[in-house]
């Protein structure tokens, strides 16, 4: 809950209540009927504008739920996209979370045009029968003219990629749980100046600078930060965003180790999880364990014994403060001593 609630903060909310509820999914509430009724009275109380769910909705239970409420009603994909949306800034980026809208959408539409079908719900949210197949070829066609658009985009990642490959520098990609200090652990190693922030998905676009290790020149990614449950639409619409990690030599995946143990369990579990999904878990991985500043030293070396599993080659660093940021560097060098090679150069003719 108190995610979702950062997240509805991140997207501008002002969050007034909150009501949590376990137990197996009302087919047309999500929630038990009671539950809906209670939320509904919440929304009355409060003056509440908007309900957020956690879990994914399906259309007929938004509607349902807007209907009891009388307020509109989205689940955590819809707002982690309006982050998104906020957040965008490169071309790539924007064309990336329209497709995943667009998907989005596309699955809605297939939903709606089951229910006019079937006759259960004429219609819904205002689209007749024969008006929903139209609206649902309609994002097909926008959805094939982004991905066009996105197959573009990614041949000129392709020819980056390849003409940094040609330089022969090793290529470290970060990654991490939103909002672990990536984007401060980018700066620290490249001696730039990316926007960083307290808020969720500050970064959403590759950003490639050089940085040195030890003497040796390496060149790192900051990319997309990773969510629990991150949506698979969106995963697969930021598919030319995250696969650059796929063609990198060392994954350096960093890690809040201020949170309580379980959270940082359950957040570096679901990055490991998410580099599987996306076909980079075979690379070799160094954990930075960041914001070791806001941490005893107990309370790290009792993190550090109980997570050995979920973090391969721990270093314990603060970003902010620069603390152990060369111990980190001499362990990035270490995994990638196999992916060094040497540059000969040639001496020029007199």
């Amino acid at each position: 809950m108190n995610e979702l609630k950062g997240l509805a903060e991140a997207a501008g909310y002002t969050v007034v209540g909150s009501i949590e509820q376990v137990r197996k999914p009302d087919p047309r509430y999500q929630v038990g009927p009671g539950k809906a009724r209670e939320i509904a009275d919440l929304v009355r109380k409060l003056g509440a504008e908007k309900i957020i769910f956690g879990n994914e909705l399906k259309p007929v239970q938004a509607y349902n739920l807007a209907k009891l409420s009388g307020v509109e009603v989205i689940d955590r994909f819809q707002l982690i996209l309006e982050i998104f949306v906020k957040r965008a800034s490169t071309k790539e980026a924007k064309l990336q979370i329209a497709l995943a809208r667009l998907k989005y959408e596309l699955a809605q539409a297939k939903e709606r045009v089951r229910l006019a079908k079937m006759g259960e719900q004429p219609g819904f949210l205002g689209l007749g029968k024969y008006q929903v197949d139209i609206y649902y070829e309609m994002i097909r066609r926008r959805i094939k003219h982004i991905q066009k658009e996105l197959r573009r985009v990614r041949r000129t990642r392709e020819l980056h990629r390849r003409h940094r490959r040609r330089l022969g520098f090793p290529l470290v990609s970060l990654a991490g749980y939103t909002n672990s200090g990536k984007s401060t652990l980018f700066n620290s190693l490249t001696r730039e100046s990316v926007p960083t922030s307290s808020s969720v998905f500050t970064t959403l676009s590759t950003t490639v600078r050089m940085s040195s290790l030890q003497g040796v020149k390496v060149l790192v990614t900051d990319t997309v930060g990773f969510i629990d449950r991150l949506p698979i639409t969106l995963i697969e619409a930021f598919h030319s965003t995250l696969e650059e990690m796929v063609y990198s030599d060392l994954i350096l995946l960093v890690v809040d180790v201020s949170e309580p143990l379980e959270e940082i369990r359950r957040k570096a579990e679901c990055c490991l999880e998410t580099i599987r999904q996306i076909g980079a878990s075979k690379l070799p991985m160094v954990t930075a364990l960041n914001k070791i500043d806001l941490t005893s030293e107990g309370e790290l070396e009792e993190k550090i014994a109980n997570l050995k599993d979920v973090t391969p080659n721990p270093v314990p660093i603060s970003a902010l403060y620069g603390i152990n940021i060369e111990t980190l560097k001499g362990e990035m060098l270490r995994q990638l001593e196999g992916s060094l090679e040497t540059v000969w150069m040639s001496p020029l003719a007199k």
